[in-house]
């Protein structure tokens, strides 16, 4: 398994594509609608059959992009 740096090149974002949100490795391919499908309860191997140019460290890239984007700096009072 690649390390989470690696995992995390795979997350693009490009000006002019896709409204400039993030997509896997500069498809058309957005990563907000595979965590969709996701949180619909479409499995992974489903996504990949519906989406055969994506791999399975795609879908783990989605969740760990994800993942980071909701990390918040702890205040200690």
């Amino acid at each position: 398994m690649s390390s989470p740096i690696q995992q995390l090149t795979r997350i693009t974002q490009t000006p002019g594509q896709c409204g400039g949100k993030p997509c896997i490795r500069g498809m058309r391919i957005r990563v907000s609608d595979i965590l969709e499908m996701m949180a619909e309860n479409v499995s992974a191997e489903e996504i990949l059959t519906d989406f055969p140019d994506l791999e399975p460290e795609d879908i783990r890239a989605c969740l760990l992009f994800a993942a980071r984007r909701t990390e918040f700096p702890r205040l200690s009072a």
